[in-house]
């Protein structure tokens, strides 16, 4: 039987400011990536949306970002690998605390915006990511980009991990996400993304905007909360997935290459 985990990245409001649709996307995801307070977020919203997710047994994972509130985490910058480590270290680290303080524990860890985007490309600055985390936490679960350089670095430190793909963005050929600047890059229409999804999935492939079929390791589906039609693309493809005999559950990570 088939089965995949449902992610969401959330937590990233700020004091009274409102960034996506947190509480309506737990009762669609089983897996939530949770801002550390650098590119989003503070440290009373991820306590707050640590405490839901926790009440609703979700899967609790830190979203570590470059320190870059104004870009929201979407710029990129130059960071040396050892700073790089520090960085990603420190916003576990915060994570892992203010988990603990709601009854709950972080069990994975998924980088977020341009720096994810730069990890995907370049396999030695994902290792450096990924060895700061692995240093406060060496059976975290590192989410990846599957496909990409992110996979390739978790593959060599033979960590646990877990493959992602992305319900609302489009492929380049090289498993990489087309960029957010680009024509049809971000998608809109939640019967599109359910298709793709449950093609996606049934497949065990990243199929691109050309047709191409990348074979990856599909363990979970992002499904973001910050956009028009963002939660009903969520729904939609839950339900697809559903209607398609899909079981969702929290994935349990995996070692080694695919």
């Amino acid at each position: 039987m088939t089965s995949v985990d449902l992610n969401a990245d959330m937590g990233e409001s700020y004091g009274p400011w409102v960034m996506g649709q947190d509480a309506a996307l737990l009762e669609v995801i089983t897996s939530a990536n949770i801002a550390c307070g650098f590119h989003a977020g503070d440290w009373d919203v991820m306590a707050a949306t640590m405490r839901t997710a926790v009440s609703r047994g979700t899967g609790i994972g830190a979203h570590p970002g470059f320190p870059d509130m104004q870009g929201f985490g979407r710029r990129r910058m130059h960071v040396p690998p050892d700073s790089l480590r520090n960085l990603v270290a420190y916003q576990l680290g915060a994570a892992r605390a203010l988990a603990q303080t709601a009854g709950g524990e972080v069990r994975h860890l998924k980088l977020h915006g341009a720096l994810a985007n730069m990890c995907a490309e370049d396999a030695a600055l994902a290792r450096a990511a990924y060895e700061g985390a692995l240093s406060v936490d060496p059976e975290i679960i590192v989410m990846v980009l599957a496909a990409t350089a992110q996979q390739e670095a978790v593959e060599a430190l033979g960590c646990r991990w877990a493959g992602e793909i992305f319900a609302d963005r489009a492929y380049n050929d090289d498993a990489t996400l087309v960029d957010r600047s680009q024509p049809g890059a971000v998608i809109h229409d939640p019967e599109q993304a359910a298709r793709r999804m449950v093609e996606m999935v049934q497949a065990g492939a990243i199929v691109t905007e050309s047709g191409k079929r990348i074979p990856a390791a599909v363990d979970t589906i992002c499904l973001h909360g910050d956009g028009k039609t963002a939660l009903e693309i969520a729904r939609s493809v839950r339900g697809a997935l559903e209607g398609a005999g899909v079981t969702l559950e929290v994935f349990s990570g995996r070692t080694g290459a695919v």
